[in-house]
């Protein structure tokens, strides 16, 4: 594994029965890139997330991260590699029963060796980094607006200082203002943290102003990985539906190169 790729996924397959998800599928994700993964329903977007993760194991195939085969790595040892990512779930996925405090609190008191005093002031340290106001900490989840559950999920998910974070549809259900407004924080934390970022999406606004590479799953695999502009060129029928409609041309309009 080359020092330049945080995650290496090599002869992937995933298979659920007779039901094949993933054949022979290969991936690289750049130190400090944001890279999204887009695709049609059953092609095992979330599925390949979880994989990364070490919560799912393929039927074949290696996945390494940070260096590490997960296939090979004893409980210890992902459960190591998983503090060292942070996950942004689509509808934010807060505990419903604890507050705006207690859900960040949450990673790191299961680390168990982090005294109350130090996690009260992590806590606050990652609302400021979300713009979420100290007053909003003993709220609890169904008194906040879905701008506020986004932005506290993902204070919840840089909570261990992850090195590699994923979002899944980080955009999904806000309003064009609140979407753009979300987009511009990931943009400054993914800068101010240097953060690796792997983002699954259907949102092609944030899309195109998000990410430096995407990769597209079509037919079992990965058809085509490359900036937006290499992608939008690759011939094949899923891209052309997906880019070069309406609402695609539309926003390649303001499409500017991101560089990570």
């Amino acid at each position: 594994m080359t020092t330049d790729n945080v995650i290496e996924i090599q002869g992937l397959r995933t298979q659920f029965g007779r039901a094949l998800v993933h054949n022979n599928l290969e991936l690289s994700v750049r130190r400090g890139e944001i890279l999204s993964i887009v695709g049609g329903s059953g092609t095992g977007k979330t599925v390949l997330v979880r994989q990364m993760l070490g919560l799912e194991t393929p039927r074949r195939g290696s996945i390494k991260v940070f260096g590490e085969d997960l296939q090979v790595s004893d409980s210890s040892h992902l459960d190591y590699l998983r503090k060292r990512s942070g996950m942004l779930f689509q509808h934010g996925a807060l505990y419903s029963a604890l507050s705006v405090f207690d859900n960040i609190a949450q990673p790191m008191r299961e680390l168990r060796k982090l005294p109350e005093s130090l996690i009260t002031d992590l806590v606050y340290l990652k609302l400021q980094m979300v713009d979420i106001a100290f007053e909003h900490a003993p709220k609890m989840p169904a008194d906040l607006s879905g701008g506020m559950i986004k932005r506290i999920a993902l204070a919840r998910a840089l909570a261990l200082d992850p090195e590699l974070l994923f979002l899944d549809e980080p955009t999904a259900g806000l309003d064009p203002d609140r979407s753009d407004s979300f987009v511009e924080l990931i943009q400054s934390l993914h800068r101010q943290l240097c953060l690796t970022v792997i983002m699954v999406t259907h949102d092609l606004d944030s899309l195109f102003a998000l990410s430096n590479r995407i990769a597209v799953l079509a037919e079992k695999k990965v058809i085509v990985v490359g900036t937006p502009q290499e992608v939008v060129r690759f011939q094949h029928p899923f891209i052309s539906s997906f880019f070069l409609g309406g609402r695609g041309k539309r926003a390649m309009e303001v499409l500017t190169p991101a560089t990570p």
